[in-house]
């Protein structure tokens, strides 16, 4: 029993070593594999590595081979391709709630899927993106908490909390007692990427709807003892289209807004919306019809394109615009 425990470390450990070091371009001979072992103290004959080698590829570990005066061998197929490990990479090096000292973690564990010397290549090709990073290393306890919940159908709790100007936490406190840490338990739907932050879509019984937070501004995330609610609005909660109507992840009251925007702007608003809004382009104009939650983003996102866009109707989102004017005029008279 011993001696096939060792046989199996040996043929793990070449496994290892290879899928890790090798691949088309840059093989490993048979005398290169024992001294590698060797180091290791593991002792071997080269017949004893091509079994090894035979062993392995018989139980589905494919380990391709060079024929020669020393057989030389190498792992060519990856689970994932070199583009799509770049993707990855520079996702998370993009992304916000993802701290540094998790990137540099991250970015190496995905860098290794490529092998030793296409992953060395992909960790030296670094492009650098203008991204502030989460401090709050405690985000993955509460990603995994947030899942654990979700999969089990049971509701969370934790605080929630700002930056002050020196990036102290601020945590929202008890309406009944101002000392004391407010817990929120909510029911988690679903969690989404988006302006390079990480959100939880949830329901809250306070509100009696569907809400979101930022989980990098969430601490002590716990999963509690208590079934999600059944809510009706939770039920019909459709993430891509409510997605769509939020403007930098501010909601709002739902309304169907007529807008009118020069025909150089249609790609903003393809962006934007997608296949979210109607669309059409008499003239040098277009013309979109969508449903969004008018929020202060909102129209602050229609301001910011001048005389360029304009809000037609309904006359309350169109005042709503007015207001913003005026009262950021008002700061430059």
């Amino acid at each position: 029993m011993k001696k096939t425990n060792a046989n199996r470390i040996r043929a793990l450990r070449i496994w290892d070593i290879l899928n890790s070091e090798t691949d088309e371009e840059h093989r490993m001979d048979t005398e290169e594999l024992r001294r590698r072992l060797a180091a290791e103290g593991i002792e071997c004959e080269r017949r004893v590595i091509y079994n090894d080698i035979k062993a392995l590829c018989d139980g589905g570990y494919e380990v391709m081979t060079k024929r020669g005066v020393g057989n030389e061998y190498y792992v060519a197929e990856r689970r994932f391709s070199l583009p799509e490990l770049r993707i990855l990479m520079d996702a998370v090096r993009a992304a916000g709630f993802v701290t540094k000292k998790k990137t540099r973690e991250l970015v190496d564990k995905i860098a290794g899927l490529a092998g030793g010397k296409k992953g060395d290549s992909l960790r030296r090709n670094v492009v650098r993106f203008d991204t502030v990073k989460s401090e709050n290393e405690n985000i993955y306890y509460s990603v995994n908490e947030i899942t654990q919940a979700i999969i089990a159908g049971k509701k969370i709790s934790f605080n929630y909390f700002y930056l002050d100007e020196k990036l102290r936490r601020v945590y929202r406190t008890d309406a009944d007692d101002p000392e004391k840490r407010r817990i929120y338990v909510v029911s988690p739907e679903q969690t989404v990427f988006a302006d390079d932050k990480y959100y939880l879509f949830c329901h809250d019984d306070k509100h009696g709807d569907v809400v979101q937070y930022r989980v990098d501004r969430m601490s002590n995330v716990s999963m509690i003892d208590e079934d999600k609610t059944p809510a009706k609005e939770a039920a019909d909660f459709d993430l891509s289209k409510h997605k769509l109507q939020l403007f930098g992840m501010f909601g709002g009251k739902e309304a169907a807004v007529k807008i009118k925007a020069d025909r150089s702007l249609l790609d903003v608003v393809i962006d934007k919306f997608g296949g979210g809004a109607d669309i059409t382009a008499p003239g040098g104009k277009i013309t979109l019809r969508a449903d969004v939650q008018v929020s202060p983003m909102f129209v602050a996102w229609c301001c910011s394109f001048g005389n360029q866009m304009e809000v037609v109707a309904p006359a309350w989102v169109r005042d709503m615009v007015k207001e913003h004017l005026e009262k950021t005029l008002a700061q430059y008279v």
